[in-house]
């Protein structure tokens, strides 16, 4: 299906990667943390598919490349190795929220932590905004309450949001496109609007966003 990079090895990374891998593609697993890399490649093998987990300082490969951490640690990575993502198709998946207060978000108010991503990274490196409205729960199992899971996607470069809507599809969840980079900030708001929540609808962190037309 795809050759895709996931760096991170935590909740989301789990999430995403099962996704993945039931659509039928090729997983590396990459972290600062050898260790988590492989246990996490080794756990989601054990049902199947082609993950292997290594650490964050071998190069960055794969037609996609998913940024499965916070904020700042995915700026840190395209500030740091933009030229391996030349060529590549990035997903940022971050909700920039002020962790501290965890009543704003940290991005300017007319950005958001895709674009600023983008700006950080070669033009030859579309990034696609995906997976912030989905918790890492609902991704491992691919539906709540018998819904299947809607990933919304924002992007300039409608070739690389086709290709993370295929891997979406593949995965068994419905890819929305909701229009060009600038949506994520719309995106993210929803994202952090979504986390917010959770205490009050009593989920666990086990809901999620459904678009339903008649």
């Amino acid at each position: 299906m795809a050759d895709v990079t996931i760096v991170g090895a935590g909740n989301m990374a789990r999430g995403i990667a099962t996704r993945l891998l039931a659509g039928g593609s090729v997983v590396r697993i990459v972290a600062p943390t050898i260790e988590h890399a492989t246990n996490l490649a080794d756990e989601l093998g054990r049902t199947g598919g082609s993950v292997t987990g290594t650490g964050l300082q071998e190069p960055l490969r794969g037609e996609v490349v998913v940024l499965a951490t916070p904020y700042e640690a995915a700026l840190d990575v395209v500030s740091t190795r933009g030229d391996e993502l030349d060529g590549k198709i990035v997903v940022d998946i971050s909700n920039p929220v002020d962790w501290a207060t965890f009543d704003r978000l940290v991005t300017p108010a007319d950005s958001s932590a895709a674009e600023e991503i983008a700006k950080r990274l070669p033009s030859n490196a579309p990034v696609v905004k995906a997976f912030n409205t989905t918790f890492a729960a609902t991704l491992g199992i691919g539906e709540v309450g018998g819904q299947q899971l809607d990933v919304f996607l924002a992007g300039d470069d409608e070739d690389a949001k086709a290709t993370v809507a295929r891997l979406v599809k593949a995965g068994g969840l419905n890819a929305i496109d909701t229009g060009p980079l600038r949506r994520a900030r719309q995106l993210e708001q929803l994202g952090f609007l979504h986390m917010a929540l959770q205490d009050k609808l009593g989920t666990g962190f086990g809901s999620t966003i459904k678009i339903i037309t008649g």
